[in-house]
């Protein structure tokens, strides 16, 4: 028997060019999609872990004021992370303790006005009156899109539009921003 059709029959086996057109353009706008998601999340994720290592700052400076600094600030971060050499703990978790920091696509930096009578902590490193800390993002808008900062009052500010950087108070409320709730 011969499998001879006749004129005007044709096999279909697969996929005209046009339905593999048609499943690649529905592909290309599914991964384009979840692509902006993904940044979403990614810069939200980089926001929320600069807030938290603010906060995480402030207590390790409240912890360090009250406990080694004789009402006194931490001039560094890796002063911070610095053991105590009585109990051997640090204030501020190894991690953290750089200066200036980066993590999570932000960039920290901190800084304090001196001690007028140069006092030192029991750490012996030199202690400040007050601080600030400043929150950058390496990359804006790729890193993260909002900017942050805190200072000696504990009280974290965000800004979406510039940096706190050139006039963060080490106490008060910045001239520009608002506070977190």
């Amino acid at each position: 028997m011969s499998s001879h059709r006749g004129p005007g029959v044709t096999d279909s086996h697969g996929f005209t060019l046009i339905e593999l057109l048609i499943v690649l353009t529905i592909v290309g706008v599914l991964a384009s999609v979840s692509m902006a998601i993904y940044r979403s999340a990614r810069v939200r994720a980089s926001e929320t872990s600069a807030i938290a290592t603010l906060h995480a700052i402030n207590q390790a400076q409240f912890a360090f004021a009250q406990l080694c600094g004789n009402q006194r600030y931490a001039g560094t971060l890796a002063s911070l992370g610095t053991p105590m050499p009585t109990t051997g703990q640090a204030f501020l978790s190894p991690d953290l303790a750089a200066d200036p920091l980066m993590k999570a696509g932000y960039q920290f930096t901190m800084a304090g006005t001196a001690v007028s009578d140069a006092g030192l902590t029991c750490s012996g490193a030199p202690a400040v009156e007050s601080y600030q800390v400043t929150a950058d993002p390496a990359w804006p808008g790729m890193s993260g899109s909002r900017f942050f900062a805190t200072n000696a009052d504990r009280v974290v500010y965000e800004d979406a539009d510039k940096t706190f950087a050139p006039d963060m108070p080490e106490r008060g409320a910045p001239s520009h921003g608002v506070e977190m709730k």
